[in-house]
Order: C-alpha cells, then structure tokens, then sequence
C-alpha cells in the first residue's frame, strides 16, 4: 500500500509539473506574450510588461530575446530560486530553454521580441563575418544562432535572387526605407521600430536601402 501511495504521489507530481511548468506563455499569459510570426523554423513572441506585472510560470525553447526598451527582470524559476537580470536596450541575450516566471521590476514599461528556436537540434550553416554595405556587431551567440547588430549603409544593396544557407529573422531598430522583397512576395518598402521579417535559407529575395541614411537592425542569424 505504501508503495502504491509513493507512486501515485510521484505520478501526481508529475501531472500537476506538466500542466503548471510545461506551458506555452501566449497560451497562459496572452497579455504578456504574443505572436508576431512564426513557421516551421522559428517563432517570434512580442512580450510587454507594465511596471511591476509579473507573469505566470511557462516554458520557452533555446531562444534569443531583443530588449526594445531598458528592463529590469526578476525570473522566478521552477525551483523557486529567482534571478535578476538588467537588460539594456537594443542589445541581445542567448537564453537556454527552460521554465520562468518573469516579473518587470523596474519603474518603466518593457517591450522586447523574443526570437525562439524550433527543430531537435542546431543546424550546421556557417554564418557570414561580414556583408558588402552592412557593418555587423555581434550581441549574442548560442549553439543555434548568432545576433547581429547591423548598420546598412546607404549603398547597401543584395541583387535579385540573393540567397543564403541560413535563416534570418530581421528586426528594425527604427524607421527605415529598406526595400526587401522576398520569394516573388510584395515588396516591404517601410520599416517601423520593432518590425519583424523572416528571410528562409536557400529563398532568393532582393534587399535594397532605399533612403539617404544608414538603417539600424538586429538580425538573428540562424544555423
């Protein structure tokens, strides 16, 4: 008997672990965590938090978050143990795939776009040291990908039928006229703060800057 009841406990644990720990955010937290891509390759989360919101415990895969604003963040973890963490605008973090529950703990609003990771494993492209016309920095760096960020030059432009052995996930840091047409699609010729492009290795596309100024992006980089 005891030992049906230490396995029915253990059972029970498990059941309440998998409901409570294993959630999607914009399934358990759609005011906090929202959609604004996703495909076979990656998903694009838009996460918002007002001063002192906290979220409710949920699961992410390998990821890369991109903090549009200045962040302080209180994690709690599965284990109850909570870490601190000041995210600066603008920069790039390579996070694991784990369980959390985030609190904004700073006075101002936050705002950030998570870049997460689909598929068993890392791919195996090798990711470029530089472009013609685009100035990379490098921000983040995990097993799966790289975050960059770009300055594209004026002059910048990659000619029709442009292809690369890796995925891309663009992000505009602000205002821009880049002109990016991907795969025959409708060109997108204006870029606001925030805006989120997905460019899948081996598809021809066309990428131009339009305007008299240098453009500011992230862009993740995928193996």
């Amino acid at each position: 008997m005891t030992a049906c009841k230490a396995l029915l406990g253990v059972c029970v644990v498990a059941l309440w672990s998998g409901s409570a720990y294993g959630q999607d955010p914009t399934k358990v937290d759609s005011s906090h965590y929202n959609t604004v891509f996703e495909n076979a390759t990656v998903r694009v989360l838009k996460i918002t938090y007002a001063p002192g919101s906290k979220s409710k415990m949920h699961q992410h895969p390998d990821s890369i978050v991109v903090p549009l604003t200045e962040a302080k963040v209180q994690f709690t973890l599965s284990d109850g143990k909570t870490e601190n963490s000041d995210m600066a605008v603008e920069a790039a973090m390579y996070t694991p795939a784990g369980t959390h529950s985030p609190a904004n703990v700073g006075a101002k609003p936050m705002e950030a776009l998570l870049v997460e990771f689909k598929g068993a494993a890392a791919g195996k492209a090798a990711l470029p040291a530089s472009r013609e016309g685009m100035s990379n920095k490098m921000l983040a760096e995990g097993a799966r990908a790289t975050a960059y960020r770009s300055t594209v030059a004026p002059s910048f432009h990659e000619p029709a039928g442009s292809k690369h052995d890796f995925d891309q996930v663009v992000i505009a840091l602000g205002p821009s006229k880049m002109t990016l047409a991907i795969d025959g699609k409708p060109a997108k010729t204006t870029w606001a703060r925030g805006d989120v492009q997905f460019i899948g290795r081996g598809v021809p596309h066309e990428a131009r800057n339009t305007g008299d100024k240098p453009a500011e992006l992230v862009i993740v980089a995928i193996k």
